[in-house]
């Protein structure tokens, strides 16, 4: 079923893009009913850097993990944080 939908207005920054998309519903804008699946395998999430200060040991032990599994271990820490999140 196709639905009339509204023009996307102009915006002269980013941050006024966000504002909009933050109080408005994009199915306003956008026959999802028409939508396609995608895949964009090049895609890089946005990273930050963080400091996190742990004890020594931790780190030791978080460092030997890493070895076995032949890691860096801020990837082990990175993979551990993930699992335990999911």
């Amino acid at each position: 079923m196709s639905k009339t939908t509204k023009p996307l207005p102009t915006f002269a920054t980013e941050a006024e893009e966000r504002a909009y998309w933050e109080s408005h519903d994009s199915a306003d804008h956008v026959d999802w009913s028409k939508a396609k699946r995608v895949r964009l395998p090049n895609l890089k999430p946005s990273t930050t850097s963080i400091s996190l200060r742990l004890p020594i040991g931790l780190l030791e032990q978080i460092k030997i993990a890493a070895n076995k599994r032949d890691v860096p271990y801020q990837s082990l820490i990175k993979i551990w944080l993930a699992e335990k999140l999911r």
